[in-house]
């Protein structure tokens, strides 16, 4: 095997694709780059066949933070379970290429992208998908390639696409639209958009579907170069479940049953129904041929069930809960649905009912990642929860699955772009949306209850999210677009395209197409027809809550921000930390001090104003003529230091502390005493003078006695205020003896 390297350049930037000299065992590999980002795709597929009824895929993204030169944080300093952002890049690489596989194959295949360079200028996620495709083909494995996935952004000030964008470019853009197929058709997309019309997402996915064109050909380039240095590339043969004509026969010999069995709008009771209809069907096998058909009988089963729903809904319009094509599921909307939160909303369509819960806080609290992207962190969290008793199973509750974690990353997606920024709301944002019930478009419901509980928490969102699922079939030439599916729909269906925004466009966008039939035509009647139902259900939400509560709930944090100095950030800290310390244990409240000296301080009740007053306090310069009322927290032979800020004394010299000639300062104050003072002087330096208010008479002189002269004074000694003298005069004191040098 001879090292293969191709360089091209596509849409202004530069790719490189390779094979023949790492992971030479696996049955393909390829590093496959953008700019200096690289990844090594691997595949390996099984030499057994392996007796499911199903394809079994596995796809995983190793996100090596050496990568991007960074340690791993933790104790163990090595990657441990797949960030969120690793587990989305192996589902975008999944949801193409699943699909794409011949019916029956049965060999295990896993695909593994390992990240070896991100230059931080260049992402590494949609690039992966081209790597498992060309991986594929160059190990002779059956799919329907070549395969390749970009990522569609637009310039917000020129309107123009950008094909693969750089980290730089997408934060001038206002869609972030990936999508992956062949030549022919797309099978995958994923969106976010700043509230983009449907108009202009069709033809960003238009111009999407020439940008893969173009990235398939060079795939096929580079297997050209492949064969003529290494010779034709071998197909591998594997056995793949073969039609028994005798069993689809004697299974759809129960196809009425099947479509009477379909015909019922409760979810579980229509489950009850045919799964009651199939073990019928399967006690008509003898015990002999359900052990030599054991695949083969309930692959049928599965047909025969997708059969009569597609058949019913091409032939009489009719859906198994007899709604029509665009018509909606019932819709249950309550705000402020639990006591105490910060806020909460519970939105149920059909059978699908979510709770979304609402927090806040500082933004200190925001979510730290620890990724090979530049992004460090992000202010707005959005968790999905998808508990077995949501299906009415029982199963193990753990760590977030695949299809939690994505679902939760398009609700957040979807809401991201209608949030107030950090100066007009400095919160940290988490909503947490909670699956009571599931018959399909979970994650729409739980786009909408999010959105109710935003709202009902007082966070002044732009304008009001809604969300809808819409399905697919086509069969027997026909092809009906769905509003609103449920589970059947999307399982035996021919796509899940699931749609989010305002009403001014749309702000989120996720589809997963098993359809090669699927044209622009069909896609514009879906985004259409999804308008209208995200416009119907919006109503019914606004109906309830018509927009955010006007300020956020009492058991919410307060949260105030300021500008101080830059100079001045090192004081409100203090030594170790110690001055910002004592201000929140003594108010209560939590202070977030940012590089540019913006201070974000957060509380309940009195606490924030408390805080402030405190801070305020530690960066104002006193100023000539400001009176105060201070606390001597020094005394020394020329005068007492008076405290009159946080980290502010002033000097209150001896010559003015009383009425009156004062021997010793500590004749009048004492360590500790309050004493009112007025700031007359304020030098270069910052040294302040002050002036007793309200002087006591200096001891041992009597109420209405002269004040005694003051002698001239000479220049101060460092400012201890010693009197002139005249030469010789030692000021009442003995001259001391002077002896001669012997």
């Amino acid at each position: 095997m001879t090292l293969v390297s191709r360089s091209f350049e596509l849409f202004g930037k530069t790719y490189v694709l390779e094979s023949g000299e790492l992971a030479k065992q696996a049955t393909g590999a390829v590093l496959v780059k953008q700019g200096d980002t690289t990844a090594l795709v691997t595949v390996v597929v099984s030499k057994e066949r392996k007796n499911y009824d199903f394809f079994p895929l596995t796809v995983d993204f190793n996100e090596k933070l050496y990568a991007a030169g960074r340690i791993p944080g933790g104790y163990l300093k090595r990657e441990g379970r797949p960030t969120e952002k690793a587990t989305l890049t192996a589902r975008m690489i999944d949801r193409p290429i699943r699909p794409s596989f011949p019916d029956g194959f049965r060999n295990e295949v896993q695909i593994v992208a390992t990240s070896l360079v991100a230059d931080q200028v260049n992402p590494i996620d949609v690039i992966c998908t081209m790597g498992a495709s060309l991986a594929l083909t160059l190990g002779g494995v059956p799919f329907e390639g070549p395969l390749a996935c970009v990522r569609i952004g637009r310039n917000r000030e020129t309107g123009e696409f950008i094909v693969n964008p750089t980290y730089e470019e997408r934060e001038n853009s206002d869609l972030d639209l990936e999508l992956a197929g062949t030549r022919d058709f797309i099978s995958m997309v994923e969106a976010g958009a700043d509230e983009v019309t449907e108009d202009d997402m069709l033809a960003a996915m238009q111009f999407g579907q020439e940008a893969i064109g173009a990235f398939c050909d060079a795939q096929l380039a580079f297997v050209e170069e492949w064969e003529r240095v290494n010779g034709p590339i071998v197909a591998k043969e594997y056995p793949l479940d073969q039609p028994v004509p005798e069993v689809e026969e004697r299974v759809f010999a129960h196809y009425d049953e099947m479509a009477a069995a379909l015909r019922d709008a409760d979810k579980q009771s229509r489950i009850a129904k045919v799964e009651a209809l199939k073990e019928q069907i399967r006690a008509e096998f003898t015990e002999e041929e359900q052990l030599e058909w054991e695949r083969e009988i309930p692959v049928n089963l599965k047909k025969l069930e997708k059969k009569a729903m597609r058949t019913m809904v091409v032939e009489t319009g009719e859906r198994v809960d007899g709604r029509a094509a665009d018509e909606i599921r019932p819709i249950m909307v309550k705000d402020s649905y639990l006591p105490l939160v910060h806020g909460s909303g519970l939105f149920q369509r059909g059978q699908t009912q979510v709770l979304s819960v609402l927090s806040l806080g500082m933004l200190n609290e925001a979510q730290r990642l620890d990724t090979i992207e530049p992004v460090d962190g992000k202010r707005y969290m959005h968790q999905y929860n998808f508990p077995p008793y949501c299906t009415g199973e029982v199963g193990r509750i753990g760590s977030p699955k695949r299809r939690e974690i994505g679902h939760g990353n398009l609700a957040e997606r979807a809401l991201l772009p209608v949030l107030p920024d950090e100066v007009e709301f400095p919160y940290a944002i988490r909503v947490v949306s909670e699956v009571m019930e599931s018959n399909g478009s979970s994650s729409m419901a739980s786009t909408c209850a999010s959105c109710l509980a935003l709202m009902d928490g007082g966070v002044p969102i732009k304008r009001p999210v809604s969300g809808i699922a819409m399905g697919l079939i086509q069969e027997e030439g026909k092809t009906v677009v769905l509003s609103d599916i449920q589970g059947l729909e999307d399982f035996l269906g021919d796509m899940d395209f699931k749609v989010t925004g305002t009403e001014r466009g749309i702000t989120a966008l996720q589809m997963d197409n098993k359809a090669t039939g699927l044209t622009f035509d069909i896609l514009k009647t879906a985004l259409e027809q999804a308008k209208a139902g995200r416009a119907f259900i919006l109503g019914k939400m606004l109906e309830v809550i018509p927009g955010p509560r006007e300020a956020t709930r009492s058991t919410a944090p307060r949260i105030k921000s300021i500008s101080v100095p830059t100079d001045k950030i090192r004081e409100i800290i203090g030594k170790g930390g110690e001055t910002i310390r004592s201000i929140q244990d003594e108010t209560g409240a939590s202070v977030d001090i940012q590089e540019d000296g913006t201070v974000f301080v957060g509380g309940v009740g009195e606490s924030v104003e408390q805080a402030i007053e405190r801070i305020q306090l530690i960066i104002k310069e006193p100023e000539v003529g400001e009176e105060y009322t201070g606390r001597v927290v020094s005394i020394q032979p020329f005068g007492a230091f008076v405290n009159l800020l946080p980290g502010k004394d002033g000097l209150l010299h001896i010559s003015r502390v009383a009425k009156g000639r004062v021997e010793k300062v500590e004749d009048v104050l004492n360590v500790g005493d309050e004493v009112k003072v007025q700031v007359i002087e304020v030098d270069d330096r910052g040294k302040v003078s002050l002036d007793r208010l309200d002087k006591p008479e200096a001891p041992g002189r009597a109420a209405g006695d002269a004040p005694r002269p003051r002698r001239e004074s000479r220049d101060r000694d460092h400012g201890h205020g010693r009197p002139h003298r005249a030469p010789g005069d030692n000021g009442g004191r003995k001259p001391r003896r002077h002896h001669d040098a012997e």
